[in-house]
């Protein structure tokens, strides 16, 4: 069975590329993530994945592009709802290129973080599946958390300090208000 994995990031996929081969899938990866700031980080995690993708084997798909102010534009009423619209957004893309290129299922790396919404992005795979007409594989790659860490160590991984979008960016570097 040929499944397609949206990559959020190197360091993330490498544990659900192994599970899923693990379990006899053929995996080929995804890279959609249009919203990544600033743009040097965006670049540092496309080579990231490239140069891992090499490494390991994997077929690749790139959407390189780079939609900051699709994003901004989307988000910037309710940034507290962006998670919502940088889960839909990729997850969709990842969909249609699962149907376009046939594909049995598909999935994401997003499902190995423990700070991601995993039922709200179940819910949106789930949707997007029967939207698409390819199924939408739910794993929770969670429990490798630290075999992840570990091994994307051991591959000497860029690795990331906050999820991506600039509001992320803020919350990881910014300082705190009231004197934390």
């Amino acid at each position: 069975m040929n499944i397609l994995l949206h990559l959020c990031c190197a360091p993330c996929a490498v544990f659900p590329v192994r599970t899923l081969r693990a379990g006899g899938w053929m995996v080929s990866g995804f890279f959609f993530n249009h919203n990544i700031h600033p743009y040097q980080e965006y670049r540092k995690r496309l080579d990231t994945v490239t140069a891992f993708a090499e490494q390991d084997n994997l077929p690749l798909i790139t959407r390189d592009e780079y939609l900051l102010e699709e994003f901004l534009a989307a988000v910037a009423a309710k940034p507290a709802e962006r998670c919502r619209y940088c889960y839909a957004s990729r997850l969709e893309e990842t969909a249609k290129a699962a149907a376009a290129g046939g594909f049995d299922a598909w999935t994401s790396s997003l499902l190995y973080s423990r700070y991601q919404g995993h039922e709200e992005i179940r819910r949106l795979g789930e949707e997007l599946g029967e939207r698409y007409g390819v199924a939408f594989h739910y794993a929770d790659y969670r429990s490798g958390w630290q075999e992840g860490i570990r091994l994307s160590k051991e591959l000497a991984m860029y690795r990331q300090q906050y999820c991506g979008c600039i509001y992320s960016e803020k919350e990881r570097y910014a300082p705190r208000s009231g004197g934390k």
